[in-house]
């Protein structure tokens, strides 16, 4: 058997972030139109250039952007929504940018994490608008790569349901409308390749990974089946990841010649169901045997051996040996990384390296390389050599776990008891507004920061400064009349890594970003040792920021999970186990800034519905320990100590129990881009505790007005009780301007107070 080398797909943000400098120079206009979609050309080559270099059989296009690929599959086949005034035809970058970001005349479209991932996707919107090809994008960088490198790639989309999955807008009804529309468009899509000599299409059906019933299965097999016979002389590589095959032995037998099954965080169950179905003879089978969302080196021997069975139970015709899931989950390359520990950089793999690890499985497989051995115990003595390192082995964290009790995880008093205890401490009016936690991150925050980092600016003197912009924002909130204030979170640079450069077990890259949401790149941590708490972290810019005012200030922690998944973790030993270590170490640092006197402790925990596993019914073994973890975290204080949390960016509507679980005093949540569906929830699945709406979105440079805020807050009164009801932004507001912010605050408390007013009319 011949084995293919290739990936899902590749990182497209460039070796030094090429790609958002470029973005966020068009958005300032410091580059013109014609310059921007230049320098984007030459980004999606030379990423081509470096895979072929590094020894792919089968490159893959269409995996680039210019934002979100799912608003590129959206805004290719016209599904923009009518408030951005599009008269048809190809959609221009304003409105596609609109459309992402807002503008002055339109909200932007609601944001939202791309399966179990911390990627945030544009949600697309079906109106019942009329569909069109506005532009084959995928068809032009096919012909693009064609030119430049005489080679046939791999063109990718998201596929046709998962694209109707993810869409939203539309009723039971209208959902046969949507089908009926999208599926001529993507015939024309794959027909207009096929034309140009493309071999192989990919289209990318992460949603038939999760729960799927009876009517969902029957669709897909009719949708398929439609695609089938409007473009029959396409080869259809149907990808799969994030987990394992939904309703295998229906959906195996779909009618394509190529089936993409994830063999790592779908391992168990798409084994399993090749031993018990097998795998059609006439079918090549795409086996994602390469972690692609990790960035820890393989262990060869053990991925060679899973390519064996994998063949012997399969008895596919052809195997491709390929990454489980898109690259754009991990890093770019390690050869920038020369300041980590020597053991954990020689354990480290990010999607370089894991393309050469795809390469050389491949060349061990088809023989062609017998020396290939010395690639397969450098991989074994790597992670021998992490696993036996000092770090990973604290004998007091890991007793510290394994003697946890069920009363770590209590609260002294139950919620209602707590409520009425917190109401006379705290004294706040009704509707308490607050913020997040972050304020915006200005040119010369950044420009200390950098200096102090590199000892151009001395400890005494970076502190300073950093008690000067605390100081000047703890005056603008007063000015605004806040009731909660915040330090601001000068001092951070993100949420996870601040906490993990204060911790042990935790490593930090130089150059290791990965895209979070459109430009928005972040630098996740590595946890690859015992998590121990050394010294307080956040108690000095807390207590300061306290001592300038008579009101609460909160403190600011980021939690457990969010930790966790926002992170690069381990692989030795099980994610409770070290979400665990973690919860130990915070409880630490909430019990010390109690003792300093801060009566409001936020611990925010954005990314604890992602972690869920994509099934519905693996829900509840995750969902115990993360809850708990949370609990473990915060369970150790005063009954008159308020603990808050917040998250962002995720489906509510079947979450509301696990939220409650937690037993925060006040929880804040994004509500400004759906709201509708929120108060929809709350109707039917009421919520006993505090809820902080975010009633309006710090993602949009648009300052909505006033009388916009008020009508959320107004909605939001038809389900929340008026002792219940928080008023704030939806998410930290670190990444927006000075002004902006200023003037988006202002209106947020003017509405807070005139509704004060007219529930004070109404008693």
């Amino acid at each position: 058997m011949t084995y293919v080398t290739t990936t899902i797909g590749y990182p497209y943000i460039g070796e030094n972030r090429e790609w958002k400098k470029a973005l966020e120079k068009f958005w300032k206009q410091e580059i013109t139109e014609e310059d921007f979609l230049k320098q984007q050309k030459e980004i999606r080559l030379s990423r081509i250039e470096k895979q072929l270099q590094l020894g792919l059989d089968f490159v893959s296009v269409g995996d680039f952007t210019n934002y979100d690929r799912v608003l590129d599959t959206a805004v290719m086949f016209g599904l923009v929504p009518k408030r951005f005034k599009w008269q048809g035809g190809k959609v221009d970058l304003q409105t596609y940018y609109a459309m992402a970001r807002g503008n002055k005349d339109a909200v932007a479209s609601e944001m939202t994490k791309w399966f179990n991932t911390n990627y945030h996707y544009i949600v697309p919107e079906y109106e019942g608008q009329a569909l069109q090809l506005t532009e084959n994008t995928v068809l032009k960088h096919f012909v693009e790569v064609k030119a430049a490198f005489d080679i046939t790639a791999k063109p990718t989309l998201i596929g046709p349901y998962t694209l109707i999955k993810l869409t939203k807008g539309y009723d039971r009804l209208a959902k046969a409308s949507l089908v009926l529309a999208i599926l001529p468009l993507y015939a024309q899509v794959i027909k207009e390749l096929v034309d140009v000599g493309a071999e192989w299409i990919q289209l990318e059906e992460p949603a038939l990974v999760t729960s799927l019933d009876n009517e969902e299965i029957k669709l897909v097999q009719e949708m398929y089946a439609q695609l089938s016979i409007a473009v029959p002389e396409a080869k259809i590589m149907l990808q799969t990841y994030f987990e394992s095959l939904s309703a295998y032995e229906q959906l195996i037998q779909l009618p394509v010649q190529g089936i993409g099954l994830d063999f790592v965080h779908g391992y168990t169950y798409n084994m399993d169901a090749l031993r018990q179905y097998g795998f059609p003879k006439d079918k090549v089978l795409a086996a994602g045997v390469i972690n692609g969302r990790d960035i820890w080196r393989a262990n060869l021997a053990e991925v060679n051996a899973t390519v064996k069975a994998i063949e012997q139970l399969s008895g596919a015709r052809e195997l491709w040996i390929q990454s489980s899931c898109h690259l754009q989950h991990t890093a770019i390359t390690t050869k920038f990384e020369t300041k980590l520990d020597s053991t954990l950089r020689n354990a480290l793999a990010f999607a370089d390296e894991k393309v050469v690890e795809i390469v050389e499985v491949a060349a061990y497989l088809n023989g062609q390389d017998t020396s290939n051995n010395s690639a397969i115990s450098a991989s074994m003595k790597a992670i021998e050599a992490l696993k036996n390192h000092p770090i990973r082995n604290n004998k007091v964290v890991q007793q510290a776990v394994q003697t946890i009790q069920q009363a770590d995880f209590e609260r002294n008093t139950a919620f209602v008891e707590r409520l009425s205890i917190q109401q006379e401490a705290l004294q706040l009016p009704l509707f308490p507004t607050t913020t997040i936690g972050s304020f915006p991150q200005s040119d010369e925050v950044k420009q200390k920061r950098n200096a102090w980092r590199k000892g151009n600016l001395t400890n005494a003197e970076y502190s300073a400064f950093l008690e000067k912009e605390t100081a000047r924002w703890i005056t603008i909130q007063e000015e605004l009349d806040m009731d909660v204030l915040v330090h601001g979170e000068f001092e951070r640079t993100d949420m996870v890594e601040y906490f993990g450069e204060k911790l042990t077990g935790f490593a930090f890259t130089e150059n290791a970003w990965v895209v979070s949401y459109g430009s928005r790149c972040v630098k996740p941590p590595i946890i690859y040792g015992d998590v121990a708490w050394e010294a307080a972290m956040t108690v000095k810019e807390t207590a300061y920021a306290q001592s300038l005012t008579k009101r609460h200030v909160k403190g600011m922690l980021t939690g457990p999970v969010t930790i966790l998944n926002w992170s690069f973790v381990r692989d030795d030993i099980a994610r409770k186990d070290v979400t665990y270590q973690i919860a130990l170490a915070l409880r630490k640092e909430i019990e010390a800034l109690e003792q300093a006197g801060i009566a409001i402790i936020q611990v925010d925990e954005p990314a604890l519905r992602e972690g869920l596993p994509l099934r519905k019914e693996q829900w509840d073994t995750y969902l115990e320990w993360a809850v708990g973890a949370f609990k473990l975290a915060t369970a150790s204080v005063k009954d008159e100590t308020q603990i808050h949390t917040h998250m962002c960016y995720c489906e509510f509507n079947d979450f509301i129990e696990p939220i409650s679980a937690l037993d925060a005093d006040v929880i804040s949540i994004e509500t400004s881009r759906s709201h509708g569906e929120l108060i929809s929830s709350l109707q039917h699945n009421p919520y006993d505790k505090g809820i902080g709406l975010g009633v309006y979105d710090i993602h949009s440079p648009r300052v909505p007005s006033e009388e916009e805020m008020l009508t959320i807050m107004q909605d939001s009164l038809q389900v929340l009780a008026r002792n219940q009801f928080w008023v704030n932004p939806d998410c930290g507001l670190k990444t927006r301007k000075e002004p902006e912010t200023v003037a988006a605050l202002a209106n947020m408390v003017a509405a807070a107070k005139t509704l004060r007013q007219q529930i004070e009319q109404v008693i």
